[in-house]
């Protein structure tokens, strides 16, 4: 267990980040799974604006790697695209 108060502190800190970081992550994975249950190309076209923001932030924040989020708006934006 940790000695310093500053040690015990970073604990609890560490971890609500965690936590913060973990629900950012399951939220954007859903709207990912809804983007790619969509059919019509209008709210298609909506959800990837919101998705590639989230992805964006996700990746400022350090939670996925930018590279990461990059690969996944392409592979949506492919998909988006190719919708009728």
């Amino acid at each position: 267990m940790a000695n310093h108060k500053s040690a015990l502190k970073r604990i609890r800190a560490n971890e609500a980040k965690r936590l913060r970081n973990r629900y950012q992550a399951k939220t954007t994975r859903t709207f990912i799974k809804r983007l790619k249950a969509a059919t019509d190309k209008i709210e298609a076209t909506e959800l990837f604006q919101k998705v590639s923001s989230m992805l964006d932030k996700l990746a400022k924040k350090n939670v996925i790697h930018k590279n990461n989020a990059s690969n996944k708006k392409s592979k949506l934006a492919k998909f988006v695209n190719a919708l009728a």
